[in-house]
């Protein structure tokens, strides 16, 4: 998970706000976005293992010179829910994507009632882009030059072989705005080199880039350098992970390099994030969360965050606030010299007067999310309270955890707390009423 010699200033638009407390011209937004990687597997993460503790030095070097979120969510616990959470600043639940599109799904994608926020984004100067995975829909109506992004260079399925393939298909050839591209390469560098291709391309204006990397997602396809460089690492699949997750960074690098070089560095918000919780059955490791990808324990839906804009936040610097993906869009907005109209109804909240210090706490708020459709998986947490009900029938209890002394969610305090319980409870069950069922995929059940 995201400046020139001359940078455009932003047009008047409906949404702008005189007040903002931005630079005059308009800053880039690079997002960097990982996939499946686990929370203990940057260097940047308190908690990282030794096996990786210096694999990762350019995207430390985002935290170092910026700050770390030590209490940020994605809203989704697997890839396509995710991505369209943060894509819409919406939960995800409150239009149907709440499972991964299966693949070769034609019946469509993310509605085309949702705006993105590329849409948001380039009444206010920007140029957009997006590099590597769709996964928001395979239809054309669906594909991302349709919905708002100037040039795509990415596959639409959701994974795909990190080396060429002899016969891709449709949805696993790399393609740029619609046209297939010739195999060759290892589809990390690919990626990493086209988004420095776009920075350059593109640095005398504003510009979103999106980065979303199929790395370390599975297959477990290292380069054969990496895997030699990592002998020390007695697993092969740990060892094949860390061979992946060695070259993401080595492709941030490349990306941080271009906007040094091009003296644009100060004048661009980095973010480095990851998609969801580390899948642990590829070599991930969550530790010290329970849980992993696919579920709503921390391990599911908690993942490393840092931020970089030199001037603005302050290098070295820990935000303890919840953050979620949702807030990204009316931030983005907001860097741009803009304001979310109402009607949009957004979910997330503007970051930015807590990123340059103008506030020093966020206000608490609560956070949802749910999988697999009514009656199956929801969890809330407000403040650092979790409740999750597994399964919402009478037969099965509710569980609370206090985060803040138990990361791990390993001490059930429902029985102890019984009136934070039937609080949390209520407004869980209160927000569930506003989502929808799921458009494909996931179990459903009644509830009774």
């Amino acid at each position: 998970m995201l400046i020139v010699a001359v940078v455009l200033l932003a047009p008047a638009s409906p949404t702008q706000d005189a007040a903002s407390e931005v630079p005059p011209r308009a800053p880039n937004i690079v997002l960097l976005y990982a996939d499946d990687a686990g929370y203990a597997d940057f260097g940047f993460q308190p908690n990282v293992r030794p096996d990786m503790k210096d694999l990762t030095p350019h995207i430390d070097r985002i935290a170092s010179d910026g700050v770390r979120l030590s209490n940020a969510y994605m809203s989704g616990c697997v890839c396509s829910p995710s991505r369209a959470g943060l894509i819409t600043g919406r939960y995800q639940t409150r239009f149907g994507h709440e499972n991964n599109i299966p693949p070769g799904y034609m019946k469509g994608g993310l509605p085309l009632e949702e705006t993105m926020m590329p849409v948001r984004l380039k009444p206010l100067g920007y140029a957009t882009a997006i590099v590597g995975k769709w996964h928001l829909g395979y239809p054309e109506p669906y594909q991302p030059n349709p919905r708002g992004f100037d040039w795509f260079y990415g596959l639409l399925q959701g994974s795909r072989g990190y080396f060429p393939l002899e016969k891709p298909s449709a949805h696993r050839v790399i393609q740029e705005n619609g046209e297939p591209t010739e195999e060759g390469g290892y589809v990390t560098d690919r990626f990493g080199d086209a988004a420095v291709r776009f920075i350059k391309e593109n640095r005398g204006r504003p510009f979103f880039l999106f980065v979303s990397f199929t790395a370390p997602h599975g297959p477990m396809h290292a380069k054969a350098e990496d895997l030699e460089s990592l002998a020390s690492i007695d697993r092969p699949r740990r060892r094949k992970y860390a061979g992946m997750v060695k070259n993401l960074d080595d492709n941030v690098g490349k990306v941080l390099a271009a906007l040094k070089e091009l003296e644009l560095d100060e004048h661009t918000l980095v973010i480095f994030t990851n998609d969801n919780g580390g899948q642990t059955g590829t070599g991930a490791n969550n530790a010290p969360l329970r849980g992993k990808k696919g579920t709503l324990f921390e391990g599911g839906i908690r993942v490393p965050m840092c931020m970089r804009w030199p001037g603005k936040i302050q290098a070295g610097s820990v935000i303890d606030d919840p953050v979620i993906s949702l807030d990204f869009l009316p931030t983005f907005v907001a860097m741009g010299g803009g304001r979310p109209s109402e009607s949009w109804n957004l979910d997330g909240v503007n970051l930015l007067p807590r990123l340059t210090g103008k506030t020093q706490r966020l206000p608490t708020r609560p956070l949802f999310w749910r999988k697999g459709g009514p009656g199956r998986n929801i969890a809330m947490r407000e403040g650092n309270l979790k409740l999750h009900l597994a399964d919402r029938d009478p037969s099965t209890a509710p569980t609370l955890y206090d985060l803040a002394s138990d990361i791990g969610e390993s001490d059930d305090l429902a029985a102890r707390r019984p009136d934070d319980v039937k609080r949390l409870r209520a407004a869980l069950e209160a927000w569930e009423k506003e989502q929808v069922k799921p458009k494909w995929g996931g179990r459903r059940r009644n509830r009774k």
